[in-house]
């Protein structure tokens, strides 16, 4: 079955693409009373505030026709980022050489939390080298992963 937040990029991915912007990444949070949709976009050219302001009202009006999340709940629209999360396979891939921190759901080797150059991907395991060991880590054991930033 398929999770909450792939239901909802899957309703909202058309309408997003239809505004020349890329679904980066969907987060569906709940914290006891309080539901945050929050939505990541991206174009090849950058993201600007306007970009956020299409989204957010075409979105909106597409989530008031499907109904998908019943109740109150707060909306965000926004650019990935420096810090950008990854989600999927192909954005692992077009980061490689980056460096990246990342939260298992469980843990590996006594550790949820590393921090490394991203390698690469071989099947469906992310590649990371951290302290010059090669981890392979299985996409769906990552609960979080982010590129770090370097000024």
């Amino acid at each position: 079955m398929a999770s909450k937040e792939e239901h909802l990029a899957k309703l909202l991915e058309p309408a997003i693409t239809a505004l020349g912007c890329e679904l980066w990444g969907l987060e569906y949070v709940v914290g006891g009373a309080k539901k945050t949709l929050r939505i990541y976009i991206d174009k090849p050219e950058g993201v600007v505030l306007e970009d956020c302001e299409k989204v957010s009202r075409q979105v909106s009006s597409v989530l008031d026709v499907e109904d998908p999340v019943a109740g109150e709940y707060t909306l965000e629209v926004s650019s990935p980022g420096m810090d950008r999360p990854l989600y999927t396979l192909a954005q692992y891939a077009r980061f490689t050489g980056e460096a990246v921190s990342l939260r298992l759901r469980a843990p590996f080797d006594g550790r949820r939390n590393f921090k490394g150059l991203l390698q690469g991907i071989e099947g469906e395991d992310v590649v990371l080298v951290v302290d010059d060991e090669e981890l392979l880590l299985p996409i769906e054991s990552i609960e979080k992963a982010n590129i770090v930033p370097h000024f």
